[in-house]
């Protein structure tokens, strides 16, 4: 087992229940910990045997710059769903969405959510 970590993805998106979020946007920023268990041995070297991050990027780009959420929570699960569907190999996967310009009524620097999703097992 090994553990692939993408910090501070960022994308631009419109995603909040208020109007303005929806009409403004902001930018997110996302980071993957992927607990990751190979089909095959680290030795043969290939990028076919592992969690390829180029993609894992491009799932994470779908996902956050697609359809909008009202809730980053929901956010961060769709995305730690989408990867664990698109890569068998992830075993676990901790999800974390940072929102920099939450509307609240005061100063702070981001809101942030985590969600943990294991990999559904295969038995059924």
């Amino acid at each position: 087992m090994y553990v692939i970590r993408m910090k501070n993805c960022a994308f631009f998106a419109r995603h909040g229940v208020l109007e303005e979020e929806k009409t403004l946007g902001q930018r997110f920023y996302v980071d993957a910990e992927l607990e990751v268990s190979p089909d095959t041995p680290l030795d043969t070297d290939s990028i076919e045997d592992t969690v390829d991050y180029g993609v894992a990027f491009l799932e994470i780009e779908k996902i956050v710059t697609g359809r909008r959420r009202f809730l980053v929570e929901a956010l961060a699960l769709d995305v730690a769903q989408a990867l664990c569907r698109r890569f068998a190999q992830i075993r676990r996967a901790e999800i974390t969405v940072r929102k920099p310009n939450a509307p609240v009524p005061g100063v702070l620097d981001h809101v942030e959510v985590t969600v943990v999703r294991p990999q559904a097992t295969k038995a059924g």
